[in-house]
């Protein structure tokens, strides 16, 4: 006798955790938050005295995904502060699209709510770097920054 599909059904359900998982929210739970590392949370940067904070907004809407301003200048020591305006986002200094590159960062975190941002501090050299978000770059939301050194 072969047992019942049912069984096979409570089997795979019962080995992928298909039971009820315990909250890991902290206002659910009253533990305080947790700081996480850049696996799970959006970083966040403070610039030197003299260098800027460069705001580039990620959206998506009728129009397409993409970044605004999508190409622009910086220098060294400047924080790009990625922020989501709309849609599920990241950004990534992708070693494919930075040949020879050392230092690159990794890829965001996705930003899932509008006015979540992730920081990138520009401490990996000069010259020309792109980014992209990683779900939709085959959509054409990348980006180029030109990094100067400071002067």
């Amino acid at each position: 006798m072969r047992p019942a599909p049912f069984v096979f059904a409570t089997l795979i359900l019962t080995a992928c955790g298909g039971g009820e998982k315990p909250s890991t929210d902290a206002a659910a739970t009253g533990a305080p938050a947790a700081t996480a590392g850049p696996a799970t949370a959006p970083v966040s940067v403070t610039p030197c005295a003299t260098c800027n904070v460069i705001t580039v907004s990620m959206t998506t809407d009728d129009k397409g995904n993409y970044f605004t301003p999508n190409k622009f200048e910086a220098h060294e020591g400047d924080v790009i502060r990625f922020t989501l305006s709309q849609g599920v986002h990241n950004a990534d200094f992708l070693p494919d699209s930075n040949p020879g590159r050392k230092g690159l960062p990794p890829a965001s975190v996705l930003l899932q709510l509008p006015g979540q941002t992730t920081d990138v501090l520009l401490d990996f050299g000069t010259g020309d770097f792109y980014f992209q978000c990683d779900p939709h770059a085959a959509l054409g939301m990348r980006g180029h920054v030109k990094v100067e050194k400071k002067s």
